[in-house]
Order: structure tokens, then sequence, then C-alpha cells
């Protein structure tokens, strides 16, 4: 019998619309290809133009007609007429906070064909997942001005950390480590410098860790940990931090990997009382808006997190390994990593190696290993609080449990990591705030430390969330 997922699609702005309807392509290709589960997808059409004409960025009642979907297919939110605060919290936030997708699960790792800035970084040196609060912290929104105009006008963002939302990602974190192979995370904070919550983020990590004695763990101070993801990449692994450091550092992660064309995160509710949504990392970029030149690849790579998350995960596999077909090959590249390829050619090479390629092989007909899906994961079995370790595997057998999106799926083996050559290429830092430009100015002064030559940032209009 064929089994029919719901899925909500809201390409929202800019280039979303683009991508979302490249994702959809390659997905209702995918599902042909299996032919043991199809798509039904509904459209939104939220977002900054909806914004325009009804002066909200979403209907009132717009959640209650998207929370009983399978899963949440996003694009980008944002447009230069349109405050970004309006935005982000009239549509993506206004979904994630009261859905309560809590785990933010952005996967890094550099894809066949894509090359690192950073000169002695050829791909298995680089393979991390950072895992972002999702649901308070610094984007709590709490807060508020008074006094607007005057010169004694006084404007504040308050923190919000609780022991709830601290304790459940962090033990997340540990469980999503205790699945990869080499078990370690890495606990980000600022608790130097901010002495309340930031304090308690170290003392539950400690606590928690007591329920995985085989998770290696260590803390790191936010500045200090931009440099280690610059310096040595290869010390890390899994890495859990609050709303916005996991903001920052997964932009530099994703810049570190090639581009922020091509990462991929979902808002997960691990719970399942609510739907996750699945988007790529990148912003609407308007800058590029419209001339089909958007690269679909964090899309198809976030799909790869929605079919895990939705318990598909031969589909996720063959469609990531078609992924990774494309990336291969340096003409597919569209002009974010350096080449002149379009977003239609890119979406119709990866239909077309989903279609060459078998359930358990590629198109020459032998046997291949799993791709190593959402950042090289592997399965966690659903754990209660005091729990900690990973079940046994007598006689070699694969686990089945919870992956890295929260579904219940077969663990993948080992993917064969090969040394990619090394070549030229730039990174996309889409961030358009002054602040912003600053932090990436920092970043390509530890570029210039470790690299001979300079590396080149690119800063187009747009944001990421």
């Amino acid at each position: 019998m064929t089994k029919t997922y719901t899925i909500a699609a809201i390409p929202a702005d800019g280039i979303g619309i683009e991508v979302i309807a490249a994702g959809i392509e390659v997905l209702d290709a995918l599902a042909e290809k299996t032919g043991t589960f199809r798509f039904r997808f509904d459209h939104f059409d939220w977002g900054s133009e909806y914004y325009r004409t009804h002066g909200v960025m979403m209907p009132a009642d717009g959640r209650e007609r998207i929370r009983n979907h399978d899963a949440i297919f996003f694009g980008a939110v944002g447009a230069p007429d349109v405050p970004d605060h309006i935005s982000l919290w009239g549509l993506r936030l206004a979904i994630c906070q009261p859905f309560d997708q809590y785990a933010n699960v952005r996967p890094t790792r550099i894809l066949p064909g894509i090359t690192s800035p950073l000169r002695h970084v050829s791909g298995p040196e680089l393979d991390w997942v950072i895992v972002r609060e999702n649901s308070e912290g610094e984007y709590a929104g709490v807060g508020g001005r008074v006094h607007q105009g005057h010169p004694e006008e006084v404007a504040t963002d308050v923190s919000m950390m609780t022991r709830t939302g601290v304790t459940r990602i962090i033990r997340y974190a540990f469980q999503l480590a205790q699945g990869r192979p080499r078990k370690l995370l890495t606990v980000v904070t600022k608790s130097n410098a901010q002495r309340h919550a930031m304090v308690m983020w170290d003392e539950i990590a400690a606590e928690v860790a007591q329920e995985f004695p085989d998770v290696t763990w260590d803390k790191m101070l936010v500045d200090a940990m931009t440099m280690r993801m610059v310096i040595k990449p290869e010390t890390l692994d899994t890495i859990v931090a609050t709303n916005l450091h996991a903001d920052i550092l997964s932009d530099l992660a994703a810049a570190l990997a090639g581009s922020l064309g091509i990462a991929p995160t979902a808002n997960i509710n691990p719970e399942r009382k609510f739907p996750s949504m699945f988007e790529p990392i990148h912003g609407s970029a308007f800058d590029i808006a419209g001339k089909g030149i958007a690269n679909p690849i964090a899309t198809f790579w976030t799909a790869c997190q929605m079919l895990e998350h939705l318990g598909e995960g031969p589909a996720a596999d063959r469609l990531m390994r078609a992924v990774e077909r494309v990336t291969a090959d340096r003409s597919l590249h569209t002009p974010d990593l350096g080449g002149r390829a379009t977003t239609r050619q890119v979406t119709d090479a990866v239909i077309a190696a989903i279609r060459g390629i078998t359930s358990r092989g590629g198109s020459d007909g032998r046997e291949h290993e799993p791709s190593p899906l959402c950042g090289g994961g592997w399965a966690l079995r659903q754990q209660g609080p005091g729990e900690g370790q990973r079940d046994a595997d007598p006689g070699g057998a694969r686990h089945h449990g919870r992956d890295l999106c929260g579904s219940v799926v077969p663990s993948p083996a080992p993917h064969p990591r090969g040394t990619l050559p090394r070549r030229g290429g730039r990174v996309h830092a889409r961030r358009t705030s002054p602040p912003y430009r600053a932090t990436y100015r920092v970043f390509q002064s530890l570029f210039d430390l470790r690299n001979s030559a300079a590396t080149t940032f690119s800063i187009p209009l747009a944001t990421s969330s």
C-alpha cells in the first residue's frame, strides 16, 4: 500500500520560492522512483508579499491550518522593504516556538567536489553537527522599549534560559553524539562574562554528562570556539549551543564547508506533538532572486532530513547519494560555489541521478555504502531521563533507533570518505547588517592566518536565521 505524506509547503520570500519548487520536483521524482510513498503538498503563500496585502506575515489561524501535516517544507523569509524583525517573528519564529521545535539540527560536512576555504581541509577533517536550542534564550522575545525617540530611550532584549529548556537540548545533543562514531560533544557558552544563565548551562551539561559515560565532552567559550572551528576543525564533532551562539556558529560552519547554499537545517519537535519544519539555512537573497541561479542543494539536503524524520531512511539515502553525485561534478556548481550552473540544471541533474540509482546501489548495479545523512549521523534509540547507554549490538546487527532528526530508522553504515582534491573556492556569507560584516571580517583574518592566500567573502543581501 502506498503511503501519502501531507507536507505544508511555505516557500515565503526571494529564492525560497525557487528552491522549494525545485525541492518539490525532486521529492516527487523520488517518490515515483520508490513507488512506496507519495507526497501531497499543500501550498501556503505566506511571507512578505502576504504582509504587504494583509499587514501580517501569516493569517491568525495559520498554525491551526498546518498543525496536522506530517512536516513543513520552508523556504526563506525576509524582504528589503519589510523590517527583518517583522518578517522573522511574524512567520518563521511564529511557527517554530509555538510548535516547540526546540531542537535545531544543522549538519555540516564537505560534500564531494566542493572545496573548503581552509587550505588543509580536504573533507574528513570537517564533519560536524551543530545542535541549536531553538525555543528560548536570546530569541525568547522578552524585552521592550520606552521613551522612544528621546535621548533617554531604553531598550532591552532579555535572554531567558530555563532549566527545562537547557536540560532537554543538552540531553538531545548527548544522545546525538552518543550515536556518532566519535562520541564527542562540545558544549559552547559564554560563562566567563554571563555569570548566571551561562553558568547554569555549564552546570546542567555536567549533570547530564553523567548519564552518558561513553561520550567524551568538553566546553568552550563561544569566541574561542570560532577560532577552534577554523584552526582545528578535526577536533570537533557534535556541538551544542544557545539559540544565538549556534545561529552564528552554524553560518561560519556552512562557510567553512563551501557555501551557505549547501547548508540544511531541521527544526525538530522530538516528541512529535507538532509537525517539524525543514529548511535551508540560507536567506531569501533578493539580490539573486528571479535570476535562476540559486543553489538548491541545501533544500535537497534538508529534504533528506525530512525523509528521515518521516521514517523513509532508504529514500533519504538515495536522495543524498544523488546530491553527492551532482556536487562531485564541478560543471554543476552554481555561482556561490564558483560555477555557472543554474537552479534548473542542478535540479534536473539530481532528478536524473535519482532515476539512475537503485535502492541498494548505483546505476552500475554495484553495492554502495549509504551516505551519512544529516551530516554523518548515526541512529539513536529513544531514551528517557537517566538512560545513556546505546543498545547492545550482538552479532553486528544494526541498531534501530532515533536518528539526528528524531526519526526511528535503521542506523546507516559508515560512509567511505576519500580525500577530495583541493581547489580554489569562494565563501558566501549571506548577511546584511554591519555587525555581521564585522564578524566576517574577523573570520577573514583567521583564514589569512590559516591559508597562504586570502579567502574572498561575498555578502549578498540576505539573512539566515
